[in-house]
């Protein structure tokens, strides 16, 4: 009970902080928080999909929104470019804010269902791709977990001992969860996910089978390019948290995703996503290795908008949230009020 209002409270505290950006904005003041524009990130487009318990539901919006939200951005002046010329656009006197759009993890509904609004009104985007993803041998392990607390009321996992999780309600499904994405950040997370997927084929889940299902393999990727409004950026091979690796496995794994890509586009990236990105998952060494490796554009997951003086190896993204689709929240996240009020970049 008490994580679903710890829940809920974030979310009324994001809300409040949303309205009052807006009404903030509306009012004509804070106006520099807009800086030069926001690079947004996605990750599902697709209809809504009703799950009893749906923990990752803050990483789906649905098609009808996403041309809501950029409908919204028109109207409120922005233009619309690729990531990969963003750097050039900092550099220059443009007065005119930007737009960027960025979909992690290549999910086939970016193909079927993200592709075709992005088409409808002319927006570039780019989708960071992990090689563990389109050769299928990582596992999307928030999409295995969610699935196996769909179908249990009980889960036995190996922690540091062996703890049997109640998993009845919705409250222990989500405290279930939250154990787990907790404990990935305490031992060598491979060990983790490998431990997740033993149990996952334990209970008749094939946790290889559920990243076919849901991401795009190369020959899917080579139809989404076929889009000249497509590109593709380097996410990494095994989608770890980069900063909890040593510097040549977090090296290793930035330089083999972009050749992995390379692979697919004839092209070597210029862009990169941090797995997760935010503090703790990402640190000023992997910027540092991002600039060495010839990215020009690396993005975490930190809130803010972007502008001439930031690090454009560090550069923050906008959450496109499921949990808060409404185009007025489009406007106050792209103002950047709500970060500075909440004491973001």
């Amino acid at each position: 009970m008490k994580t679903m209002l710890r829940q809920a409270a974030k979310r009324a505290a994001i809300t409040g902080g949303l309205h009052a950006a807006r009404l903030l904005g509306t009012a004509g003041l804070m106006r520099d928080a807009r800086g030069r524009g926001a690079i947004f990130t996605l990750h599902h487009v697709r209809p809504k999909q009703p799950l009893a318990f749906d923990p990752n539901a803050h990483l789906e919006i649905t098609p009808d929104f996403l041309d809501t939200a950029i409908v919204r951005l028109k109207r409120d002046g922005y233009r619309f470019i690729a990531l990969d010329t963003l750097p050039a656009h900092l550099a220059s006197n443009d007065p005119q804010p930007v737009a960027v759009f960025t979909l992690d993890d290549g999910y086939r509904n970016n193909l079927v269902h993200a592709a075709p609004v992005f088409s409808k009104h002319a927006v570039p985007f780019t989708v960071f791709v992990a090689g563990g993803f389109i050769d299928r041998t990582a596992i999307l392990w928030w999409e295995v977990l969610a699935d196996l607390l769909n179908r249990n009321t009980s889960l036995q996992f190996q922690f540091d001992r062996i703890e049997t999780l109640p998993a009845e309600t919705m409250q222990q499904k989500q405290a279930a969860f939250d154990r787990f994405a907790s404990f990935i950040q305490t031992i060598d997370e491979a060990t983790a996910v490998d431990r997740l997927k033993t149990l996952a084929s334990s209970q008749g889940v094939d946790a290889l089978k559920l990243t076919a299902d849901l991401t795009l393999d190369e020959a899917g990727l080579k139809t989404l390019i076929e889009n000249p409004l497509a590109s593709l950026g380097a996410h990494t091979i095994s989608h770890r948290a980069l900063a909890r690796l040593p510097d040549d496995i977090a090296r290793h794994e930035m330089d083999k995703s972009a050749l992995r890509v390379e692979e697919i586009t004839g092209n070597r990236p210029v862009s990169l996503a941090y797995p997760y990105g935010y503090a703790g998952t990402v640190s000023p060494r992997d910027h540092t290795l991002a600039r060495d490796l010839g990215f020009t554009v690396a993005v975490t997951t930190q809130p803010g908008t972007v502008d001439d003086r930031l690090d454009k190896t560090a550069l923050p993204r906008i959450s496109l949230n499921g949990h808060f689709q409404k185009d007025e929240y489009v406007s106050a996240l792209a103002s950047g009020i709500a970060f500075k009020l909440m004491g973001a970049r």
